[in-house]
């Protein structure tokens, strides 16, 4: 696939982080403690207030965002945000969990779902999620530094929406969480949902 590398100053934040910097080609972010995105399914609460690094995103294009496993507490996570509004957005990436990360995605339409598969062997390794936006769907897959790409999520997205897609990291149960994320990639849209032979 040929990809291109985004320039970190090439995105606008949505919630400014407590910081963010320059590290050896890639981004150190520290977001807010208590941040996170969700809309009310079994919680009841609407959290709006995660650090996104975003980008416009198209049809039939790709973002792919890669990020280093080194958080262990409740919660922290990390990966690429695609979104619409305030109502309307996915993330997927790697979250903790009952005590073990876990890689998933959270599909929000007005309410948010969640889906999660635990990844333990991925702990203090380079994670990269990869999202394709083609015709009315978002294909996610991730993976570990180079093992196979692993299918997380096909959700729906109207192909008129205009969507904006990039890094992210949330830290509900604390602050002092330092995401160091290694590379923002953009590039052409997945050919096929499942790969040939």
């Amino acid at each position: 696939m040929d990809e291109e590398a985004y320039d970190w100053s090439a995105g606008t934040w949505l919630n400014p982080p407590e910081r963010a910097e320059p590290a050896g080609g890639g981004l150190l972010v520290e977001p807010r403690g208590g941040s996170d995105f969700w809309r009310r399914t079994s919680y009841g609460f609407v959290h709006d207030d995660g650090s996104a690094l975003l980008a416009p995103f198209g049809v039939d294009s790709a973002v792919e965002v890669s990020f280093r496993l080194d958080y262990s507490v409740q919660f922290d996570q990390a990966g690429v945000l695609v979104r619409v509004d305030e109502r309307r957005w996915t993330k997927a990436g790697v979250e903790v969990s009952d005590g073990s990360p876990q890689v998933g995605a959270v599909v929000t339409d007005e309410f948010s779902d969640w889906s999660v598969a635990p990844v333990p062997d991925w702990s203090g390794r380079e994670v990269t999620v990869r999202v394709s936006r083609a015709g009315d769907a978002l294909t996610v897959r991730a993976r570990c530094e180079d093992e196979p790409w692993r299918l997380v999520r096909v959700a729906p997205l109207d192909p008129a929406a205009q969507a904006s897609a990039g890094p992210y990291c949330c830290s509900p149960s604390r602050g002092g969480l330092v995401v160091r994320f290694t590379g923002w990639r953009r590039g052409p849209a997945d050919a096929a949902l499942h790969p040939e032979g």
